[in-house]
Formats: structure tokens, C-alpha cells, sequence
């Protein structure tokens, strides 16, 4: 259970390590896929031998794909986060990522066959929904937030949502060793964010910084790993969505993000719900 917390707070302290780390979203992308190169790698040289058995072609091209897919999907959240804010941004992408991707393991992958999984499934999808509309809301009593661009982050947040969709069901559909991708994927995750960074002065101290990011992305995937062949993929799943709690509120208390009496309330309840959803679809697995 212990182990299966470890990717809920490596992923959740990713935006709040970012944000104190500064940079532009692209720099922070980058950044974060030099520090995941670094720790797959590494974790390759200690796993040698099962990335030599289980290493093919299509491997390769599926890894390096879900890889950019990634690189879309991380970019675009770091937009989301710049123009509405971690606590907004993060639980409205959470959950609209889990409904993307139960849809399409029902729709394309026929997941859910029996009545249970229907019944739950529904469920969940309406808990996600709730939840994610719930973190938006605004005190309309309270003084118009002039940082806030919500037109780019809705965009933002859309497109982050359509990466990561790809980032898993290129990897499902191709069904592919995983533990042998994270090499292959983690290429594609920097050839993706070089283009997105291409001629924007990628090269400073940001970029740099936000390796970090990266190291702290990878111990999250490598522990995700090692708990979901320990306590099961139904446990692990649902543990990691309880990262947008650090997310959501260390951005408030750590990060300065300023919320009203209301807005408070609206993220609590919201953040809740997404939790709630992800475990639903969790017992679904």
C-alpha cells in the first residue's frame, strides 16, 4: 500500500515542482523529458536483461510514438496550469484523462461487458464529470481574477487530454511489454518536447532545472510498476489518482494560488469526486 502511494506524490508534486522551478510551459516539458530520459536509462542498465528479451521493432516505434503523444499531452497541461492555475487546471485534466481513457476501453477495447461495469462505469463517468465542472467554478461575487485566461486553458486542457489518450491507447492496442517501452517511450517524450521548444531559448537555466521534474515523473512510473505486480492494477490505479490532492492544495498553500471562502469549497468537493470517480474506475480493472 505504501509503495502504491509513491506515484500519487511523485505525480502530484510535479506541477508544484515546476511552478517553484519556473520557466515557459515548453522549457518545463523539455526539462522534465531530459530528467525522464536520465532515470529510464537508468532504469534500463539495471533491468538489462529483461529489456534485451522483451525489446522488438514494433516495441521500439509504439514506445517512441506514446512517447510524443506524451511530450502533447505534458505540454499542453503546463499551458492549462499557466493560464487558469495548478489548482484549476490539474483536477479538471485528472478527471476529463480518466473519462477519455474509460471510454476508450469500452468503446474500442469492449472492457466493459457485464452489467457491473456498466452500472459502475456510468457511475463513475457522471462522479468524473461533476467533480471536474466543480473545480471550475468561480465565486462570481468576488473580484474578476484577471490572470486567469480561460479560453486558452479549456484548448489546453482539451489537447492535453487528446495526448494523453494517445499516450495509452497506442500502448493497450499494440500490447507491448512496458517495462521494456520506458527507454523507447521516454525518446519519443524528448523528440516531442525538442519540437515543441524548437527556437524558444531552450537552453537556460529553467530547462535545466526542471530535469528534476523528470527524475521525479520517473520514480513515480518505476514504482507504478513495482505496485501494480504487488497489491494489483485495480489498488495502484486508483492510488495514483490521489496525487491532484497534493496538486490541487499545495498549490494553494505552497504556490500563493488565491481562492475565495466558495472557490475553496468548489475544489475540495471537486477534487473529492474526481478521487471518488478514479477509484470507481479503478474496480473496473
Amino acid at each position: 500500500m505504501l509503495i502504491a502511494l509513491i506515484p500519487a506524490i511523485a505525480w502530484g508534486s510535479v506541477g508544484l515542482i515546476s511552478g517553484k522551478l519556473g520557466g515557459s510551459a515548453n522549457q518545463q516539458t523539455l526539462g522534465m523529458t531530459w530528467g525522464a530520459l536520465l532515470f529510464s536509462i537508468l532504469m534500463t542498465v539495471f533491468t538489462w536483461q529483461h529489456f534485451t528479451t522483451h525489446t522488438t521493432v514494433k516495441l521500439w516505434i509504439v514506445g517512441i510514438v506514446s512517447g510524443f503523444f506524451w511530450s502533447i499531452g505534458q505540454n499542453q497541461q503546463f499551458h492549462a496550469m499557466k493560464a487558469v492555475g495548478i489548482s484549476k487546471a490539474v483536477p479538471i485534466s485528472t478527471g476529463a484523462q480518466l473519462v477519455a481513457n474509460a471510454l476508450a476501453g469500452a468503446l474500442l477495447f469492449h472492457e466493459w461487458t457485464t452489467v457491473r461495469q456498466l452500472t459502475l462505469g456510468t457511475i463513475a463517468l457522471i462522479v468524473l464529470v461533476v467533480g471536474s465542472s466543480l473545480t471550475a467554478l468561480r465565486d462570481k461575487t468576488a473580484i474578476k481574477k484577471v490572470n486567469e485566461n480561460w479560453s486558452v486553458g479549456y484548448r489546453a486542457m482539451l489537447l492535453s487530454t487528446l495526448g494523453y489518450l494517445g499516450y495509452t491507447v497506442i500502448v493497450t492496442w499494440a500490447n507491448v511489454d512496458t517495462q521494456a517501452m520506458v527507454l523507447p517511450q521516454a525518446m519519443g517524450m524528448v523528440v516531442g518536447a525538442t519540437i515543441f521548444a524548437y527556437g524558444q531559448n531552450i537552453f537556460q537555466t529553467e530547462t535545466f532545472k526542471n530535469m528534476l521534474t523528470g527524475l521525479v515523473w520517473g520514480t513515480g512510473n518505476f514504482f507504478m510498476f513495482l505496485a501494480t505486480t504487488t497489491v494489483g492494477l485495480a489498488i495502484s490505479f486508483s492510488f495514483s489518482q490521489m496525487g491532484i490532492v497534493i496538486s490541487t492544495f499545495g498549490s494553494i498553500l505552497f504556490l500563493g494560488e488565491k481562492k475565495t471562502r466558495k472557490e475553496m469549497g468548489y475544489v475540495i468537493i471537486g477534487s473529492l469526486l474526481v478521487i471518488v470517480g478514479g477509484i470507481l474506475l479503478g474496480q473496473l480493472k
